[in-house]
């Protein structure tokens, strides 16, 4: 199971800034699994060593909506589980990877601001 689980990456600021300052990503798991399986995923998917794994399970919300003639109607989000996984110093994962510098795209002749003739 662990080379076809699907590890969905939860690309944030804020899992951003952990794989930048503890190594740490963030990944949606299905909701069934456990601490062991997803460890041997990503060490199987990424060849890299888990050191820490913590995971939470995220209640879908409940979600309220008016229909014509003012009847309201009641749902819910799917429920989540993710996985805060730490790997051991000098691993990184290529997906959170980033440039150094972004490239900024040139505006084109014609689309520079005129001045006045």
């Amino acid at each position: 199971m662990s080379k076809t689980m699907v590890l969905i990456p939860r690309i944030s600021e804020k899992s951003y800034g952990l794989s930048q300052l503890r190594n740490t990503y963030v990944f949606q798991v299905p909701v069934d699994v456990n601490r062991t399986q997803v460890t041997q995923a990503v060490e199987a998917q990424f060849e890299v060593t888990v050191t820490g794994i913590k995971i939470m399970n995220v209640k879908g919300k409940v979600k309220r909506t008016v229909r014509k003639g003012g009847r309201p109607v009641m749902g819910k989000r799917v429920d989540i589980k993710k996985a805060y996984v730490t790997l051991k110093d000098g691993d990184t994962l290529p997906i959170f990877a980033t440039l150094d510098k972004p490239e900024v795209a040139e505006p084109k002749p014609d689309q520079q601001k005129r001045g006045k003739k």
